[in-house]
């Protein structure tokens, strides 16, 4: 966790010395010159860098580079220190470390903080960072002091194969649609930013965020890459804690709610990737949706597991 407070302060510092390569009064037009049509083949790319942190157009880079490597390199670090915890929880338990909800926790910040490690391989995303290192703090954080749980033997229900499968299936995609709603939550800054100057309005605060980001089309498409990509193992793992409750209390579907408000979640995220193919529901609507199922998934891990009692009430909270 120190480590990971260390990247944010550095993400932060980023941010603030970054900009757009391409102004926002530039993206406007760029977007405006595309048809609807166009639009919905997706024609932004990934491929290129679309916020830099160089302090001038030379090839000295300053301080806002600097700092973004610290903290790139610091949130690696501190990824590669969290899954080693993760190992040795499993080492001290003598089973798979993911039985109870303070383990879940440990696990969920690693799916999210190893993600956007993974993502940063292949393009330049130290703009992204302080958006990512934020919630993986806080899930930490509420994990170490609220959710809390000595090394204990698993549950009856929990001793099957299907827990590595299922649970790890779910963790990574909780991991990716956490990244996937970070950007969607960009996207509502930087569209309204771009909608306000489109209006021939003040871009006020909002725009000087806007700026330091890439254009909404840029994030929307992100955003829809990650959900689109993430979706079909989402999928899997309904299917296999279907299979799991089979083998565990002799039929696939029953109404506990946690098995409810996981399908909830996977209908509203079928719901956005529809969204994102039909005419009038892209982008803004879209986004909301993605947020509706990061959502779902908090509700689901939080309140379900908390306060709703039914066959999966084992969070080894007291």
């Amino acid at each position: 966790m120190t480590g990971f407070v260390i990247a944010m302060v550095a993400f932060a510092i980023s941010l603030s010395k970054s900009r757009r390569i391409e102004s926002l009064e530039d993206s406007v037009a760029r977007t405006n010159a595309i048809s609807p049509a166009a639009r919905l083949g997706g024609t932004a790319t990934l491929e290129q860098a679309t916020v830099s942190t160089a302090v001038n157009d030379g090839d000295e880079r300053g301080a806002g580079r600097r700092a973004g490597n610290i903290g790139m390199s610091l949130t690696w670090l501190s990824t590669i220190l969290l899954g080693a915890s993760i190992l040795c929880r499993g080492f001290s338990a003598h089973r798979l470390p993911w039985g109870n909800m303070y383990e879940f926790s440990l696990a969920a910040g690693f799916a999210i903080s190893i993600s956007y490690c993974v993502l940063s391989v292949t393009r330049d995303l130290r703009w992204l960072g302080l958006f990512i290192v934020v919630p993986v703090l806080l899930d930490l954080g509420i994990a170490t002091t609220v959710l809390y749980t000595d090394s204990e033997d698993l549950v009856p229900a929990l001793h099957s194969y299907w827990l590595a499968i299922h649970v790890t299936a779910a963790t990574v995609c909780v991991g990716a649609f956490s990244v996937g709603a970070a950007l969607s939550a960009l996207y509502l800054v930087a569209e309204r930013a771009e909608s306000r100057i489109l209006a021939g309005q003040e871009v006020g605060r909002i725009g000087e965020l806007a700026k330091r980001l890439p254009s909404a089309d840029r994030l929307d498409l992100m955003a829809y890459r990650i959900h689109a990509f993430m979706f079909p193992l989402w999928t899997f793992a309904v299917i296999s804690g279907a299979i799991w409750a089979e083998a565990a209390w002799g039929r696939y579907w029953g109404l506990d709610p946690k098995e409810s408000w996981a399908f909830i979640t996977w209908v509203i995220y079928a719901a956005y990737l529809h969204a994102r193919v039909t005419v009038g529901w892209r982008g803004r609507k879209a986004a909301y949706i993605a947020l509706a199922g990061i959502t779902a998934i908090l509700v689901n891990y939080f309140v379900v597991n908390i306060l709703i009692p039914g066959l999966h009430s084992y969070s080894g909270v007291k």
